[in-house]
């Protein structure tokens, strides 16, 4: 029987943590849906294998405000907040799964605040894909 022999130029194997499927979708301010501009407020992560659907938003109103400055930031902020309390599961959600309340989230419509496409990846952690995902889309 042959045996081969390690070669030099082998990788050594390599320990991967595991990663599971999740879905994100950033969330667009859209103060005028005849001009279609946007601005990144939002993102939402969806992992189902982990149970885990958040989102996490930034309202900065100096940026908000130079963005769209006649603005109505209050029904802004009504708004954001109600994805948030949807996605936390807040009475509205009525006990829906996570899956169900993040389509829900992402559904096409036409408001203020939209979601934009969604995107697959793979994650080992949730949390820090939301904030890597937040930092690079959102905030930057």
């Amino acid at each position: 029987m042959n045996q081969v022999e390690p070669s030099p130029y082998m990788a050594e194997p390599v320990e991967h943590p595991e990663l599971d499927l999740y879905e994100y979708a950033l969330l667009r301010l859209i103060p005028d849906l005849e001009r279609g501009e946007s601005l990144n407020v939002g993102v939402v992560v969806f992992c189902r294998k982990r149970d885990y659907l958040r989102v996490r938003i930034s309202a900065d109103e100096s940026r908000l405000r130079s963005f769209s400055p006649g603005m109505n930031l209050e029904q802004l902020r009504r708004a954001l907040n109600g994805i948030a309390a949807h996605c936390a599961g807040d009475d509205h959600a009525g006990g829906e799964s996570l899956g169900r309340r993040f389509r829900w989230l992402t559904a096409p419509r036409s408001t203020i605040v939209q979601a934009g496409p969604v995107h697959p990846g793979l994650t080992g952690d949730p949390d820090e894909t939301l904030t890597r995902l937040f930092e690079r889309l959102v905030r930057t």
